[in-house]
């Protein structure tokens, strides 16, 4: 893991020796900054930040991203910097780490109007998902939405690329996905680089993404839960998307609860916030992280997590699952539906199996001579892993496993997984070792955890669909 303060520009020398790349302490410095984190007084002069104003910011950062707070940079503050996200700023870090109230709109009854739609969804569609957006927030508060087609309305929606039409220009595809002014100006620009979708873990959902514009157009700040609609950061579609209780808190300090009359007396509405999409479960080949099995997981290249199903693979973050992608979209030249996959600490080569035949690449780039043909194993192997403890590839059918050396000719012989592994099922999906050297195994929704002893650790195995793939249902 890399660890280094940083100071002043996040320029950090030992020795005479930078221990940052140079553009990496660019980047990290600037999102400080755009996002609120390095903020200089108006009266200051100096654009310089000392070191205790670069570690109060990382710290900050840190806290409300549910990180360690070292006040260092390391390679999980970096991802998280990295991950898609809002374009208004965290203010949550200067006053409080609960949601911060931005303003509030004067009356509750209040107007919409879409000013153009993107070409990736059909016109309906957008509507759909604009109103179902709205309706998170009219379901837990008194406020009122309609929609309409001419004039000036109070909430204005519109998509746009780079800085055409906007004083805050977008940063191109996967970086700022959307952006909303406070009330009451009403502005909300969606970035026209994204591939905005519904129903699909490909692309990013344009209901979420507007539900979380229009909670900032309604005045409400960023919140520090990783969970709720209102945190920075982009975690993904959810087919069981909910509000989180801070979510609904925060909007109902500004606006009341939503209520019903009742024997002339105003009773509480019992929130809802267990509102389905507006569209259905996407079907076919498209998978569903939250309850598809794996094909194959790796943690590869660029010490990212990636899993595999179908013609198609997603990242894991600490934060959730990444959108969906197609498998031809990283490695060109490999098929769907794998058998297996591992990636090699060793060689920082990565192995895909299917049926009698396997490929290697470094990175994303096919190798020489691939594929191959897979002769000294079975075909349709179920699973493999890399073990940092003897430097071998293992791999897995039915209850056997084999022990490959990818740098030496050895005699491959299958041998029980229970002669290894205590408390291992057999007929595996997947398996890898991850970022904590420690063993996984994977199989329907449920994964098992093993120790430096090779055992399965106390307490497994649990859901993947819950811890992996963090589909958690909030009450």
């Amino acid at each position: 893991m890399l660890l280094f303060p940083l100071l002043g520009a996040l320029a950090l020398s030992v020795y005479g020796k930078s221990l940052m790349d140079p553009s990496t302490e660019e980047e990290a410095m600037a999102y400080l900054k755009q996002f609120g984190y390095l903020q200089k007084p108006l009266e200051s002069d100096s654009e310089e930040f000392s070191l205790e104003e670069v570690q109060k910011a990382i710290e900050a950062f840190q806290l409300a991203s549910q990180l360690p707070e070292s006040g260092l940079m390391d390679n999980a503050t970096l991802e998280r910097m990295r991950q898609p996200r809002c374009g208004l700023e965290d203010p949550f870090n200067q006053v409080t780490l609960r949601y911060l109230l931005l303003g509030r709109w004067r009356k509750k009854n209040l107007t919409y109007r879409i000013y153009n739609y993107t070409p990736d969804m059909p016109k309906e569609k957008v509507r759909e998902a604009i109103k179902a957006a709205f309706k998170y927030w009219s379901d837990v508060t008194p406020l009122k939405f309609r929609e309409i087609d001419y004039g000036r309305a109070d909430i204005r929606i519109s998509f746009h690329q780079g800085g055409v039409g906007c004083s805050r220009p977008f940063d191109g595809p996967g970086k700022v996905l959307a952006h909303a002014d406070i009330p009451e100006l009403g502005t909300v620009h969606f970035d026209e680089d994204e591939e905005w979708t519904e129903g699909s873990y490909f692309g990013v959902n344009l209901r979420i993404i507007a539900a979380h514009e229009l909670g900032h157009a309604l005045g409400l700040g960023h919140s520090r839960f990783s969970n709720a609609l209102m945190a920075p950061v982009y975690s993904g579609y959810k087919s069981n998307f909910r509000l989180h209780d801070d979510d609904v808190k925060g909007m109902q300090a500004l606006y009341g609860k939503n209520c019903f009359c009742k024997n002339d007396k105003y009773e509480e509405k019992k929130p809802v916030t267990t509102l389905a999409p507006a569209v259905p479960t996407p079907t076919g080949p498209m998978p569903d992280p939250c309850h598809d099995d794996l094909d194959a997981i790796i943690l590869g290249p660029y010490g990212k997590t990636y899993a595999f199903k179908g013609d198609y693979v997603w990242t894991i973050t600490d934060y959730g699952t990444g959108p969906v992608t197609k498998i031809q979209s990283l490695w060109k030249g490999l098929p769907g539906n794998l058998d297996a996959a591992v990636h090699s600490k060793r060689t920082k080569r990565t192995y895909f199996f299917k049926g009698d035949k396997f490929w290697r690449y470094t990175d994303f780039k096919l190798n020489y001579g691939y594929p191959k043909a897979l002769t000294r194993v079975p075909p349709n192997i179920s699973a493999a892993l890399f073990w940092e403890g003897n430097q071998k590839i293992f791999l897995f059918k039915g209850d056997d496993y084999w022990q490959w050396d990818e740098l030496a000719w050895s005699i491959l012989q299958p041998k029980k997984i229970s002669s290894l592994f205590t408390g291992v099922p057999g007929k595996l999906d997947a398996a890898l070792t991850w970022k904590n050297s420690k063993i996984y195994f994977f199989k329907g929704d449920k994964y098992w955890r093993v120790n430096k002893q090779l055992r399965v650790d106390r307490g497994y195995p649990l859901s993947k669909a819950e811890r992996w793939m963090q589909c958690i249902h909030l009450d």
